[in-house]
């Protein structure tokens, strides 16, 4: 195997996204096939995490993994981030009960400042930064904006989770397989504001509205039940969405990793485009040129229920950067 290794670098590795999302990375589905990784982990320092993140370890290293060239453990982001060619940011505070989505924001702004500056400070030149943890558009601004070396663009949010599950969605309301659906695009910020774009999604090669021709059920039940589904499966599971969580990451950065013409959804720093403010990290479509370099894909027309929900979900992600406006920078 001739292809040298990439440094992958995972916080939050002891949590249950990084136990299942770990393996698959390890096994090549993130990277492809013929892609050696070297795993460079971190947790808190804090013994029960880090404890267990040497479990986790352990379990890979029993998986006997061809691809995967080495393994570090690490309590500190300087070290876990070192010469690092990908930074998958997962960790993060949850929300806990009685807690504001304010308080949220400025406690996991904290951690998303160190671990900007340490990225900046410590990974590869190029390095690309994909961020998971809540509240996640404005968690990577917040990074992004302590980077002095490392552009904007190299920093990206996750909204794949949401377009994987407005997909399934439709495919089951059409009665078709999940593949059928295409150009379905989420916009704005990973949270119920997110507007899940059906108006331009097309099922089997149709319009999605004429593949579903129910207007009332695409805006009263389609867009709350993509909107809530965390929620939802907290309430049914007792713990967070986290093997689905895993399998969008995957997505997320494979799709950024290898060039091709699909369309997809990523949070990035917004440059105006769809209505969005200037400068928020915001999902739009976006289509892979060279290995972790995307460019957005402009003109998608929008009627005036889009625009609404367009407008609803900038508000959200404007509000949230007045939240944590002393953290950047």
């Amino acid at each position: 195997m001739s292809t040298s290794p990439l440094r992958v670098a995972v916080t939050g590795a002891a949590g249950q996204i990084g136990y299942s999302l770990l393996p698959r990375i390890a096994a090549g589905e993130m990277f492809g096939p013929d892609q050696p990784v070297i795993l460079q982990l971190l947790e808190i320092p804090v013994e029960g995490p880090q404890k267990a993140m040497k479990g986790v370890a352990m379990e890979l290293d029993d998986c006997a993994f061809p691809l995967l060239a080495d393994m570090t453990l690490h309590d500190d982001p300087n070290a876990a981030f070192g010469d690092a060619d990908w930074c998958l940011l997962v960790g993060s505070k949850p929300r806990g009960p009685g807690m504001e989505r304010a308080d949220l924001l400025k406690d996991n702004g904290a951690i998303f400042v160190g671990q900007g500056k340490a990225i900046d400070e410590n990974a590869a030149d190029g390095c690309r930064t994909a961020v998971v943890g809540n509240p996640c558009n404005t968690n990577c601004m917040i990074a992004a904006n302590q980077a002095k070396r490392l552009p904007a663009e190299n920093f990206t949010a996750m909204t794949r989770l949401d377009q994987n599950r407005a997909a399934t969605q439709l495919a089951q309301k059409a009665g078709v397989p999940v593949t059928e659906v295409e150009n379905l695009i989420i916009y704005g910020n990973h949270s119920p504001t997110m507007f899940a774009d059906f108006q331009n999604a097309t099922i089997g090669g149709k319009p999605a509205t004429e593949a579903i021709n129910d207007e009332a059920w695409l805006k009263q039940e389609f867009l709350p039940t993509v909107g809530k589904r965390g929620a939802a499966i907290i309430e049914a599971r007792g713990l967070s969405s986290a093997g689905s969580a895993a399998n969008a990451l995957i997505g997320h950065v494979h799709d950024l990793h290898i060039p091709s013409d699909k369309v997809h959804s990523i949070a990035v720093k917004s440059d105006g485009s769809y209505g969005f403010a200037e400068g928020v990290w915001a999902s739009v479509p976006v289509r892979t040129t060279a290995p972790g370099t995307y460019e957005v894909i402009h003109g998608l027309e929008q009627n005036d229920f889009g625009k609404e929900r367009i407008a609803i979900t900038n508000d959200e992600l404007v509000s949230e950067r007045e939240t944590v406006s002393d953290m950047l920078g």
